[in-house]
């Protein structure tokens, strides 16, 4: 066993397939999975295993820049929107809106990886963008370093709480 690590086999390789703009969508239990999907079902029974879970495990495992998620979740479920932001603070992460359909119809066919979990929380379905670890590249003196990067730095430094 892995202390502190993925157990999980699939999710551990398919997690490390991963590359900068690729694609992590995390889902619920009901989100409608493009049938050639690298799936990864981690729904054991409803509400387990649970997004938020998914979600706190993730950020752990894999540096994300981008968090796209249905627009509806800060106003319709606030208690979900404000269990991201914890999550994601610090992160360096960025908010994006968008809509549930096009989750389904343009974001699903996408995505690398798709990690469907257990959930009943409405409107837990959320689109990682991954990237890479802003403070490792760029490190020599005479190498501009691309703005991204450097608007990433901060967002760490200054411990930001990610908003829609």
């Amino acid at each position: 066993m892995r202390p502190g690590r993925i157990l999980h086999p699939e999710l551990a390789k398919a997690l490390a397939t991963c590359g900068h703009t690729d694609i992590v969508l995390v889902t619920d239990a009901g989100f409608p999975i493009p049938k050639d999907a690298n799936r990864i079902d981690l729904g054991y029974y409803a509400g387990q295993a649970d997004v938020l879970d998914i979600l706190k495990m993730l950020r752990q495992e894999i540096f994300v820049e981008q968090v796209a998620f249905a627009a509806e979740v800060k106003t319709h479920h606030p208690a979900l929107y404000q269990e991201l932001q914890k999550i994601y603070t610090g992160a360096g992460a960025t908010f994006k809106k968008t809509t549930h359909e096009d989750l389904v119809e343009n974001i699903a066919p996408m995505a690398k990886v798709v990690i469907r979990s257990g959930s009943l929380n409405a409107w837990a379905n959320f689109a990682l963008t991954c990237s890479t670890d802003p403070f490792a590249w760029f490190t020599e003196e005479d190498i501009t370093i691309l703005p991204a990067y450097v608007e990433r730095r901060k967002r760490i430094a200054q411990n930001e709480i990610p908003m829609l």
